[in-house]
């Protein structure tokens, strides 16, 4: 018995067959184009071809798609990258192209990652996790009592949309002051040139690494100068680490989860922020001094989180 997992990114499409332990056992990629059916097409030519490589007992489609989806796993109520996803039926037009002969599962590709670390990462053995991936914006994932959480209308664990900042920072949602404004990979290098701009005396690294124009300065070029001890790099860590901690407060607030599993890329520094993110997690947390503290902990399932939850999940 096997699952085919679609991972749809904002460059690429990853595709996998994994079997019943959720293993990867054969791999597609391809451009992700920016046209509703020619993502359509290019799924369905992964089936076809997974099907005549000799995956013939793929029991389902998984996908991770980024943008709301309902709670019909099916449909894509709204995505930010893909005008045509608004109240799109991802599940309908996919099948219609493989005659409707496996189900096909729609999820949101935070919950599939989170998921992934659930049952195969950094969250095993936990009862009630939340997931937080520190991307170009913050996506969440909610387990409790070991089962995903999606809310009434498959709209729980936006967590990057959390109001931290009354009439703060316009985040690409709409709304002001959004918790992903503040802590995630283009929070990073936004409180990274701040920085450069309000103390060019300590800023010769950060000015070395974006060949002296601090407009091209970018997230990866932050995370090697804060690991060479860099004050700015470290700074601007530090930053995006008090406002993640912030953000997991006002989650225990309402979950009280045993674990915070921490991915996305910016999380390779490690505790460069992750030990900013525990400091004012406990800082800012509801009687802090009376209560157990949830584990914050980095991701362990890798790049793989969003296809391996992909297909657990589209078996559940």
């Amino acid at each position: 018995m096997t699952t085919l997992a679609i991972d749809i990114g904002g460059t690429k499409i990853a595709a996998a067959v994994c079997d019943e332990n959720d293993a990867i056992t054969h791999r597609w990629r391809v451009p992700t184009p920016m046209d509703a059916d020619a993502i359509n097409h290019h799924i369905a030519n992964i089936y076809h071809e997974a099907v005549a490589a000799g995956h013939d007992d793929i029991q389902a489609i998984g996908i991770s798609a980024a943008g709301n989806v309902g709670a019909d796993r099916r449909t894509l109520t709204f995505a930010a990258n893909i005008p045509a996803w608004i109240n799109y039926d991802l599940s309908e037009h996919i099948g219609a192209l493989i005659d409707h002969a496996v189900p096909v599962v729609v999820e949101n590709d935070a919950n599939c990652a989170g998921w992934g670390e659930y049952v195969h990462g950094a969250g095993q053995g936990s009862s009630n996790m939340v997931a937080l991936t520190v991307g170009t914006g913050l996506g969440g994932a909610i387990v409790i009592d070991g089962r995903l959480y999606r809310g009434s209308f498959g709209m729980a664990a936006e967590l990057g949309h959390l109001p931290m900042v009354p009439d703060g920072d316009t985040c690409g949602c709409g709304l002001r002051g959004c918790a992903e404004r503040y802590t995630s990979g283009s929070a990073l290098e936004r409180f990274a040139k701040s920085a450069v701009r309000r103390r060019p005396q300590d800023a010769e690294r950060l000015m070395e690494l974006c060949g002296g124009d601090v407009d091209k300065l970018e997230g990866p070029m932050v995370s090697q100068a804060a690991q060479e001890g860099d004050v700015l790099g470290l700074y601007a860590f530090g930053k995006i680490g008090e406002w993640l901690g912030r953000a997991m407060a006002a989650t225990a607030a309402v979950l009280d989860p045993d674990v915070f599993v921490i991915g996305g890329g910016v999380v390779a520094v490690g505790d460069i922020l992750l030990e900013p993110a525990r400091y004012n997690y406990q800082r800012f947390l509801e009687g802090s001094a009376y209560r157990g503290h949830a584990s914050i902990v980095a991701a362990t399932a890798g790049q793989d989180a969003g296809l391996i939850g992909a297909a657990n999940l589209a078996l559940r």
